[in-house]
């Protein structure tokens, strides 16, 4: 018998082919949910079922874990991803963690309109038309469930040269909220975490002496690690936060 916080649910992770995404899915599954990896490059998400023993272990009573494909900038994308979903698993998912993201750095008076465009049409369209999606499909069931919104600690403080990624993810928190008020009499929560400097491939961009420089700004003094968002995720999926809706919590080491 499968056991953990969240045992029995249809977990959808977006953004699951690497960093808080994957992180996500291990601990997800290894709490006991069926998992659905869904990353814009297919590879990657497969990759994240594969190669982590929680999740390629297998199954429980709802189905196997599973791989998909999806943009989520894009609303035909998103809307097959929910019919692949409706289709293997004969429910939509209960827990929806939007973790799918990117970066186009530069400074204000250097930055593209298209760089600014792809930034909010990833982070905050994406993750309004995931939700928008997937909480319909619930509604439509009478199904409770939790959705776990990935903003930022930039998107409450700013950050130089991420105008567009800082925007982004303070809309992402207004958005939580807003959609937290609707749903509610649902029984569907809607939460945000503002994670910090997260070992991720974005900040794998970043130059050792920023690291050095946004550390000394850090009081816990690291770089935190994906797993340490993905218990915070784990945890606002499950009863246990049970009135939890609304909430944006840092998970930043003090930043």
């Amino acid at each position: 018998m499968v056991t953990g916080m969240v045992a029995g649910r249809l977990a959808l992770v977006t953004g699951a082919g690497s960093g808080i995404g994957r992180a996500a899915c291990q601990v997800l599954s290894r709490e006991g949910a069926t998992v659905i990896a869904a990353d814009r490059n297919y590879d990657s998400a497969m990759q994240t079922i594969k190669s982590h023993i929680a999740l390629a272990s297998g199954s429980n009573a709802i189905g196997d874990h599973s791989a998909a494909e999806v943009d989520v900038s894009d609303s035909k994308s998103v809307q097959n991803l929910l019919k692949t979903v409706l289709t293997q698993y004969k429910a939509p998912p209960t827990i929806i963690v939007n973790s799918a993201g990117i970066t186009r750095d530069n400074w204000l008076l250097k930055m593209s309109e298209d760089d600014f465009n792809a930034v909010l049409n990833v982070n905050l369209k994406g993750s309004f038309l995931v939700m928008q999606s997937f909480a319909n499909a619930m509604t439509e069931i009478s199904s409770s469930g939790s959705i776990v919104n990935i903003s930022s600690i930039v998107g409450k403080y700013g950050n130089m040269g991420q105008t567009n990624y800082a925007g982004s993810k303070a809309g992402v928190v207004a958005m939580t909220q807003s959609a937290a008020k609707e749903l509610g009499k649902f029984n569907i929560r809607v939460n945000a975490i503002l994670p910090g400097f997260i070992r991720t491939p974005i900040i794998e961009t970043v130059p050792e002496k920023v690291i050095q420089s946004l550390l000394k700004l850090v009081p816990l003094g690291r770089i935190g690690e994906p797993n340490e968002v993905a218990e915070l995720i784990a945890f606002l999926s499950s009863d246990k936060s049970s009135f939890m809706t609304g909430a944006a919590i840092d998970v930043s080491g003090g930043y």
